[in-house]
């Protein structure tokens, strides 16, 4: 579920901005909340490409840069989607520093008789979301070196809940001794969330929620038995590589790491010296298979080494997923540098899968496409392949908030963290 307080839907023709800032490309998807249905109809989509500077491993680096491309991609999707103005917004963060675990803690009550009520829940859920604080501080402080980084919680989500060894859907008005409950949480640096709230700023927008797109990515699939799925969802953006394993239909966790379609692209820029619009242009006709033959080996052979580098990252990503349990053998792709048939074919690899990680089968490989996303309605025709996957969950993650169970239950993760925050 996804952290909306005060989502406003009065109209059936309120209309939400999702905007995914990417590496290479930003992407605005205008859609409409169609109540009856409780579904969002896609009206208007814009791309834009980015500027070099703007980005740097997903993140943020030239304000400026980012608000006129996002800017163009705005009045684009407006013009296409025939509407004038937009103020509602939810937009995607990603990067290294980004954040997602789950935590889980254990809880004896004092009198297992009693049925459980609002107020003890949130006390559980505190004392998971103080431990998750501390975990993330302690592991960002590891990695940068510093200790005072300043993080915020932008998305959290209820993963198990389990009383006396029994799982349920929430512990409201359950009696029992042991509680067991996991809580998924995703951070950002307070810099990265200053940025984008800069750019909403200046371009007029009301930020209605900033979400960790691994994790929109993993909730935007929903399936008839929930408690049964697990798969791996690997996003390959321009500058990252996002990754989301969903356990028994809970997110375990997400990774990210700092390679993504980009790193292709400038190796063919300094194997044939050419400049960087025109390496993306090749790297393009290769994927879809536009180039000579004797080109087609060359790039072939220069992108298998690139591959294996990136599926290092891939492999040192998921370990930590590894420790408890087999890795799920489900595996969706996502993103613009999946397209590149060596993504596939590497994760296809009888070695990886065989002797690197411990998956109980050989891994199941497919695309994540937008019309999987069964909440968001495409008019436009214009999101038709896994790129699109991005502004699409973002969108999705906005209908959730239908949901007034789940209502209450953001609302304590959102307040018990408010208060940790300021201690």
């Amino acid at each position: 579920m996804g952290i909306f307080s005060k989502l406003p839907w009065k109209k059936e023709t309120d209309l939400i901005l999702a905007l995914d800032i990417g590496t290479e490309i930003v992407k605005a998807l205008i859609f409409r909340v169609d109540q009856e249905k409780k579904n969002g109809v896609v009206i208007g989509v814009g791309r834009v490409p980015q500027k070099i500077g703007n980005m740097q491993s997903g993140a943020v680096s030239d304000i400026s840069g980012v608000i006129e491309s996002s800017r163009e991609a705005i009045i684009l999707a407006k013009e296409k989607a025939g509407v004038k103005r937009v103020e509602k917004s939810i937009i995607g963060i990603a990067g290294e520093l980004v954040k997602g675990t789950t935590t889980t803690v254990h809880y004896e009550r004092v009198d297992s008789s009693l049925r459980m009520g609002i107020a003890e829940l949130r006390t559980i859920v505190e004392k998971v979301q103080q431990k998750a604080f501390e975990r993330i501080k302690k592991q960002l402080a590891w990695e940068t070196g510093q200790d005072d980084i300043d993080v915020k919680l932008i998305n959290a989500a209820i993963v198990d809940v389990r009383i006396d060894g029994y799982r349920v859907s929430n512990p409201i008005n359950f009696q029992g001794k042991d509680v067991s409950m996991s809580v998924f949480n995703a951070y950002a640096p307070m810099i990265h969330l200053g940025a984008l709230q800069t750019i909403a700023d200046e371009l007029d927008l009301d930020l209605l929620s900033i979400a960790a797109e691994p994790y929109a990515v993993a909730r935007s699939i929903e399936v008839p038995d929930m408690m049964d799925f697990n798969a791996i969802f690997i996003d390959i953006g321009g500058g990252t590589t996002d990754i989301a394993v969903v356990r028994n239909g809970g997110l375990e966790g997400t990774k990210m790491f700092a390679l993504g379609g980009r790193a292709f692209t400038k190796h063919l820029m300094q194997e044939f010296n050419l400049s960087f619009e025109i390496a993306e242009k090749m790297k393009v006709d290769y994927t879809n298979g536009q180039l000579s033959s004797e080109d087609t080996s060359f790039v072939n052979q220069l992108f298998a080494d690139d591959c294996r580098v990136w599926l290092g990252g891939v492999e040192l990503s998921l370990l930590e997923f590894a420790e408890t349990d087999m890795l799920p053998s489900r595996i969706f792709l996502c993103g613009g540098g999946s397209a590149l048939p060596e993504i596939k074919q590497a994760l296809l690899s009888s070695e990886w899968w065989e002797k690197t990680l411990p998956f109980s089968k050989q891994p199941q490989v497919g695309f994540l496409q937008p019309q999987n996303i069964t909440r968001i309605v495409d008019t436009t025709g214009e999101l038709t392949n896994p790129q699109d996957i991005t502004p699409v969950g973002l969108a999705h993650l906005a209908l959730l908030d239908y949901n007034e169970e789940e209502k209450m239950l953001a609302s304590i993760l959102h307040r018990s963290i408010e208060s940790i925050e300021k201690q």
